[in-house]
């Protein structure tokens, strides 16, 4: 399926001298967002993918104060800290329980140091949402979000190899390498990326066979050579390179980030039996808050501290790798942060509000994370 080139478009019609005071004012509305996670007893209706909503930015007028103050009082609230703090909890018990320490002892030990060493469990999450929102349950979409976050660890413990990003730190703790040594680490992480699919695939209840094709197919997609690996190869040998333009940064970002946000949204649909219209909006809404997530990180690589972020900041620098501030400066990346996440809470106009909420408050999580 065609998608609209997000990036692309924004830069074609927002350069340096050509931004315009109409489309300067529509970015400033949504800077100003509160953070879901510090004000999270706020309305769903606060949250609206809707920009015309009144009460969508956090500067009020005193039109918008009144109109904020009459909301129904049995308006349903929505709590967003207390939901990612139950799909945590859950997520991390399925993981825990999925992968026992058996024999051999070792791998997995190893497997299970780098699983269960925390993290904010934003793919099963969306994984999860995503299903609910189209008449699911977390039941159904908890191994097909197990298996999301065994992709995203097995990614994580081979980048941070020495023949990779050769990181110290994950997760504020010895990335898997320094404890286990690299042939162990190497191992763990094919052991998680084969044991994602063989847990989907048998654990998962209530799926048909077909539907059950569609999200293996879905998954393997996005690991394989025209996904996570097509963005980690192209960004491994556009190190150093002085000629990197805006498509050929989000080409990588697309495959090494987005992918797996895509699969973790698309399989978790499709297992709450979506049809193809709501799979085609969501894999939309997916690809934005997947290249939002990367333009976050780039941020926040360059003005957060290795303490701050749990792992090691300025890496990128140091490699001299091309990222959304060395391309675009600080402010430009934060404006097109700003338009992706309004474009992927556009996405979910049409879908119940009150099943879009966590989408809609894990999107702005997303954009305003300071980790």
């Amino acid at each position: 399926m065609s998608l609209v080139n997000p990036i692309t478009t924004w830069y074609q019609t927002n350069s340096m001298n050509n931004l315009s005071s109409s489309r300067f004012r529509s970015v400033q509305v949504f800077c100003f967002l509160p953070h879901p996670l510090k004000n999270n007893k706020l309305p769903i209706s606060f949250f609206s993918p809707n920009p015309t909503k009144k009460f969508i930015s956090a500067i009020l007028t005193k039109e918008q104060e009144q109109d904020s103050k009459s909301i129904s009082q049995d308006e349903t609230i929505f709590d967003f800290k207390a939901y990612m703090i139950d799909k945590a909890c859950s997520v991390n018990k399925a993981l825990e329980n999925a992968v026992l320490l058996k024999e051999p002892l070792i791998i997995h030990e190893s497997m299970r140091y780098s699983l269960l060493a925390g993290g904010k469990r934003v793919r099963p999450m969306l994984c999860i949402a995503a299903g609910e929102l189209v008449g699911g349950d977390e039941f159904t979409a908890m191994p097909a979000a197990c298996a999301v976050e065994m992709i995203h660890t097995m990614s994580l413990i081979h980048d941070d190899l020495p023949c990779m990003d050769n990181d110290d730190l994950r997760r504020g703790k010895p990335t898997n390498h320094k404890v286990f040594g690299e042939n162990v680490a190497v191992l763990a992480g094919d052991a998680l990326l084969s044991f994602a699919f063989e847990h989907m695939a048998t654990a998962t209840q209530g799926v048909s066979s077909d539907r059950m094709v569609r999200m293996v197919g879905e998954l393997a997609k996005c690991v394989g050579s025209e996904g996570l690996v097509a963005g980690q190869i192209v960004d491994i040998f556009s190190e150093g390179l002085s000629d990197v333009g805006l498509e050929h940064l989000e080409y990588i970002h697309i495959h090494k980030t987005a992918v797996l946000l895509e699969a973790s949204v698309v399989i978790g649909a499709i297992s709450g039996g979506a049809n193809d219209e709501e799979i085609a909006k969501l894999r939309k809404f997916s690809r934005c808050i997947g290249l939002l997530f990367q333009v976050v990180d780039d941020i926040l690589d360059v003005t957060k501290s290795s303490q701050q972020l749990g792992k090691t900041a300025g890496k990128d620098l140091v490699a001299d790798k091309m990222t959304y501030p060395k391309l675009l400066g600080i402010e430009k990346s934060r404006e097109l942060a700003e338009k992706l996440n309004r474009e992927a809470r556009e996405q979910l106009v049409g879908f119940d509000p009150e099943k879009a909420a966590p989408l809609i408050a894990l999107t702005n999580y997303i954009a305003y994370r300071n980790n």
